[in-house]
């Protein structure tokens, strides 16, 4: 299908599910409730959304949202529907994209629930949007590592640092091995710790040891705010010589985003915090994985997944559906692909099951306390978080392994988890 895009959701309503379908499509295209002048079978045949495919699944007892029809004695009747629109009546622009999947469907009064689960957009959208321009190998190639995962950790506390004490952690943690680190998202430019005074108190400690050792860290300056600022804040970070930036998706928007990944000739490490107001409830907002599309689409090189045993609400099976996600090309001939990004209460007790589950050590592994709280500093966390690493991608348990890797052991044990003898 190249002259049309699709959209997948889960349906509930009181009503008919093949009519709430029927709705759905003449709200986001052509329709309106009543038949008026100009909408004529030509119209419609050229810009009314379809139904391409539609699937009744079980039904609930009781309403999942408020403010639905009233039931009319069916229940609450659930379906799978999958719709698709001209991209002629769009052309291939991300921002009416999102309008027309995920607009006001999710107020109409026949649903008590609509989730949008994927998206399918033809070649053409690629061709008119920046994509990622980095990804997996552009980010391999500006760290260094050439296999396993970039061992990475956010710059802690989060707010409350000044610049100087910023950079005096980093050189801590560039002391210590580290691949990657990032600013956290709550870290901008607040008066505490100006982006300016940041980044070249950061980036003078990264350039010095990658001039003593040959390693220059990856560190992702978290630069969101207003478009000027963000390219100003870019430019800046890039004539340092650094080597990633940061911006906070749901802050920016798709044009937002836009602008600064069109200007960036650095990886852009996307954050998705604020996530869980778009997915938390079960049957209203997005998937990960039909939301993500559009940043990749846009040009986000790394994108956050959570992790497995997280601190946060998401399940185990949702993290790595996430990080699959990602790393799976949109087109066949063409890979829209970005680094999946593990964080949040990531330990050495993960990477067997994170690998095992996942298939891949294609990302970053962003461990906070699991790094910086290892009883040995910060040199044996990163140490310890290799050594799992290593043995999950040649199959040996974590004790086995710990056996020559004392930082393992002394992490296996603060962690809870098995230790040698």
């Amino acid at each position: 299908m190249t002259d049309r895009f699709e959209a997948d959701y889960l349906i509930e309503t009181a009503t008919d599910p093949a009519h709430a379908a029927e709705v759905m499509a003449g709200e986001q295209s052509s329709g309106t409730f009543l038949v008026i002048p100009g909408e004529t079978e030509e119209l419609k045949a050229r810009a009314a959304a379809r139904i391409e495919r539609f699937e009744e699944i079980d039904p609930l007892a009781v309403p999942s949202l408020p403010g639905a029809a009233a039931d009319r004695g069916q229940g609450w009747r659930r379906a799978r529907v999958t719709l698709s629109w001209p991209v002629a009546n769009i052309g291939p622009s991300l921002p009416n994209l999102l309008a027309t999947v995920a607009g006001n469907l999710f107020e109409l009064k026949p649903f008590s629930g609509l989730r949008l689960l994927d998206i399918r957009v033809p070649r053409a959208f690629a061709a008119a949007q920046p994509g990622p321009r980095f990804g997996v190998a552009g980010t391999r190639r500006l760290s260094g590592v050439a296999n396993g995962p970039l061992i990475g950790t956010i710059v802690k506390p989060s707010v409350g640092l000044s610049a100087v004490e910023t950079a005096d952690l980093v050189a801590t943690l560039a002391g210590a091995g580290i691949d990657f680190i990032k600013d956290d998202e709550l870290q901008a430019d607040g008066p505490a710790c100006p982006f300016e005074d940041r980044a070249r108190a950061v980036m003078r400690v990264i350039n010095d040891h990658a001039d003593r050792t040959g390693k220059k860290v990856m560190y992702a300056f978290n630069l969101t705010g207003e478009v000027d600022e963000m390219r100003r804040r870019h430019d800046l970070i890039r004539d340092l010589g650094g080597t990633c930036v940061m911006a906070s998706l749901n802050s920016l928007g798709l044009t937002g985003f836009l602008a600064l990944s069109r200007h960036a000739e650095l990886p852009i490490h996307a954050h998705r915090n604020g996530w869980g107001y778009l997915s938390r409830h079960p049957a209203l907002g997005w998937s990960y994985i039909a939301w993500s599309r559009l940043w990749r689409l846009a040009g986000a090189d790394h994108m956050h997944v959570n992790g497995i045993a997280n601190k946060f609400c998401e399940s185990d099976d949702s993290s790595i559906a996430s990080a699959r996600s990602q790393l799976e090309p949109m087109w066949d001939d063409l890979p829209v692909t970005a680094m999946p990004v593990f964080s949040s209460a990531q330990t050495v007790l993960q990477p067997p099951e994170t690998f095992a589950r996942l298939g891949s050590a294609d990302l970053i592994y962003a461990a906070g306390g699991g790094l910086m709280g290892h009883p040995d500093g910060p040199a044996a966390g990163v140490a310890s978080l290799r050594a799992a690493w290593e043995a999950a991608m040649e199959g040996i348990p974590l004790d086995t392994r710990a056996t020559d890797s004392p930082a393992l052991a002394r992490a296996l044990a603060q962690a809870g988890g098995q230790a040698p003898a």
